[in-house]
């Protein structure tokens, strides 16, 4: 726990401290203005729009895991993807919200190796939606691709992207070659972790042996008898990243301004590729300072400060608290779930 204090207070600090650095830099007297007239009616509608984006969501992790033989509720599965919000916004690459999602896959009766099919699945369908609309990005933006300010940034992210995809692709088409390096890795760095001797672990990388398997035969499963909830995870995406988008002509228009829509999508696109680095906790930093530099091709410098506060606080500061108070519950509920098992199990004695 005091491991992720640190990353929350970490991630908000460098949030904080680039929105105050980019507020500054740009606010002025016409600043002032634009916040006297601004427009409540929709920056709440985004912050609604927002909202409906978890149970979009959970319907896609839900077309995933009915694709592969398993019925999770609506309000259980949309329960899930937000309480992983707030691990992945305090862990570098929102990892951490993907293991998350995994173990509580996997405790709500999925095995591992397919739970982690279907999170892998997800990251997948949002990587090939993001990197089939770059030319269109890369059309509406020709002249800005050219800044070096960019370039380093989008090259890594796309370079990271391409490894992580080569590898997966390879890792399902040779999973024997998977196992090896798992045994090899595992009987290393095993006694480590507490396993000490032989016998645990190999039965250690049975289990692994076993998951990978699980994974490997998912991965089949979407791609044969589960093509209609695979084509319902893709329809999911679609609307899940529409709706996401929309939240900044939302937060434009609250400021007074006329954004050309397919500027903006065009921008968030390029956005949402640079901060796959996993350079901070929940991107801190990198979204925000990226979020000035692209933002400004559209943005007035007297209100780019204000448009960043609130895209980063509907998109990243709801999140935190949101899957907070829902992780909270989660945890509440399990424990509660712990007591009345180990009431259940002590012995009942008679009058």
């Amino acid at each position: 726990m005091t491991r992720y204090k640190k990353w929350l207070i970490g991630s908000l600090v460098i949030s904080a401290v680039s929105i105050a650095l980019v507020t500054c830099l740009t606010f002025n007297s016409d600043t002032v203005e634009a916040l006297r007239k601004i427009r409540l009616e929709y920056i709440l509608a985004a912050a609604l729009l927002h909202i409906i984006s978890y149970p979009v969501w959970g319907l896609r992790t839900r077309a995933l895991c009915k694709a592969l033989g398993y019925r999770i509720g609506v309000l259980k599965v949309t329960e899930i993807v937000i309480s992983s919000t707030f691990l992945a916004g305090i862990t570098p690459s929102s990892a951490g919200g993907e293991f998350l999602r995994v173990h509580s896959l996997n405790r709500s009766g999925i095995p591992l190796g397919k739970a982690t099919a279907i999170v892998v699945g997800e990251r997948l369908l949002d990587a090939i939606f993001i990197f089939s609309c770059l030319p269109f990005a890369f059309y509406i933006l020709g002249d800005i691709l050219s800044d070096y300010k960019f370039d380093a940034a989008f090259l890594t992210a796309n370079f990271l992207v391409f490894v992580l995809l080569v590898f997966f692709i390879y890792g399902v088409w040779k999973p024997e070659k998977v196992k090896y390096v798992t045994r090899r890795l595992t009987g290393r760095f095993a006694p480590f972790f507490g396993k000490k001797t032989d016998a645990a672990v190999s039965h250690l990388m049975e289990q692994i042996d076993r998951e990978i398997d699980h994974f490997h035969d998912s991965v089949r499963v979407f791609f044969s008898e589960g093509k209609k909830g695979l084509l319902w995870g893709i329809a999911c995406t679609f609307i899940f990243w529409t709706v996401d988008f929309s939240l900044l002509i939302l937060i434009l228009m609250g400021l007074s301004q006329t954004p050309s829509i397919t500027t903006v999508l065009a921008a968030q696109v390029l956005l949402a590729v640079i901060m796959v680095i996993p350079a901070t906790p929940g991107a801190s930093g990198v979204a925000e300072l990226g979020a000035a530099s692209i933002f400004s091709i559209f943005v007035d410098s007297s209100i780019l400060g204000i448009t960043v506060l609130a895209w980063r606080a509907l998109t990243y500061h709801m999140n935190l608290l949101i899957g907070g108070l829902i992780s909270l519950k989660v945890i509440k509920d399990m424990n509660l779930i712990k007591k009345l098992i180990g009431d259940s199990a002590e012995p009942q004695h008679s009058a």
